[in-house]
């Protein structure tokens, strides 16, 4: 048996989340948790203390085995992670089978939802809250300079961003945006704990196909901005010869596919987020396909949901 763990403040100038889950201590009735056992954990107090995103690398990188497993590694953010897991982990002291992993982005998102990989649970849970909500999901995988996120370390976990907000603020948009799509996931897995899910026969997923720089000069500084026509237009179709980056003498770069995305189209997503520009990440190229909703993606849900905890 185990609960469900909600996790804020993952990246401690995402302050949204945090700000939700300290409200709840004072009003536990606040959200509705659809009569499941649910852990709510502030990510990072000490980084949300300092309003940085992390203080010694980012937490939503270090949750990578080989990272965890080396003893040699302290940094602030792999104690968190190692203590997480040895007492919130499935086979923790106090054990969590689903993570849902809250988050706000600067990017002209909107609301969406990010999974890593395709994990079945994962995806079964996804589209019943696409089907619910209408939000985009965003499936990252395959980037193995961006690894170790904190939900593929438990046995189904999404990540749900709300946007866009500036870092650092709390807008009660952003906080009541956040609690509705918890609420709808919580009473999701309360479904498919009782044994049925409703389920669309589709599922619509932007697959991550890479992500590209801004243009730099040789000492690592920007050469030029995101265009005006390609900022703000996040899932929005980029096609070759598109306007894509505006340089300093105002000359407009066009969009260029790499030989392996030639011919496609592709739709940005993270168009300029803030997080992103230490990472070298102008933004992430994805396609948009769409997939049939498979029996074994919903019974493999149930079967986790049937170990939840009673509230």
């Amino acid at each position: 048996m185990g609960k469900v763990l909600v996790v804020g403040g993952t990246h401690g100038n995402e302050c949204n989340a945090p700000w939700l889950l300290k409200t709840l201590r004072h009003v536990p009735a606040g959200l509705d948790t659809a009569g499941l056992a649910v852990l709510p954990l502030l990510g990072n107090p000490e980084a949300l203390a300092a309003g940085r995103r992390y203080l010694d690398r980012d937490l939503n990188r270090s949750f990578e085995p080989a990272l965890l497993a080396d003893p040699a590694r302290g940094e602030h953010e792999l104690g968190l992670a190692r203590r997480w897991l040895d007492r919130y982990g499935p086979q923790g002291q106090e054990p969590c089978l689903v993570a849902l992993d809250l988050h706000s982005t600067t990017a002209a998102m909107g609301n969406c939802l990010v999974a890593y990989g395709r994990r079945p649970a994962d995806l079964a849970l996804a589209a019943a809250l696409q089907q619910r909500l209408g939000l985009p999901l965003y499936l990252h995988e395959g980037d193995p300079a961006q690894s170790g996120y904190l939900v593929e370390r438990w046995p189904c976990g999404l990540v749900i961003e709300v946007g866009p907000v500036p870092q650092g603020v709390i807008q009660a948009r952003v906080v009541e945006q956040t609690r509705l799509a918890l609420e709808e996931a919580l009473a999701l897995l309360a479904e498919a704990r009782r044994g049925g899910l409703p389920q669309p026969r589709e599922l619509v997923v932007h697959v991550h196909h890479g992500s590209l720089d801004l243009p730099r000069h040789g000492d690592g500084s920007a050469a030029a901005v995101v265009h005006p026509q390609r900022q703000n237009r996040d899932w929005q179709p980029l096609r070759a010869g598109d306007p894509l980056f505006l340089d300093q003498e105002g000359r407009t770069l066009v969009y260029e596919p790499p030989a392996e995305l030639a011919g496609q189209t592709v739709c940005p997503v993270f168009v300029n987020e803030a997080a992103y520009g230490e990472k070298g990440i102008a933004f992430s190229l994805t396609s948009r396909q769409v997939w049939p909703v498979r029996p074994e993606w919903t019974e493999a849900l149930i079967q986790l949901a049937g170990g939840l905890d009673d509230a």
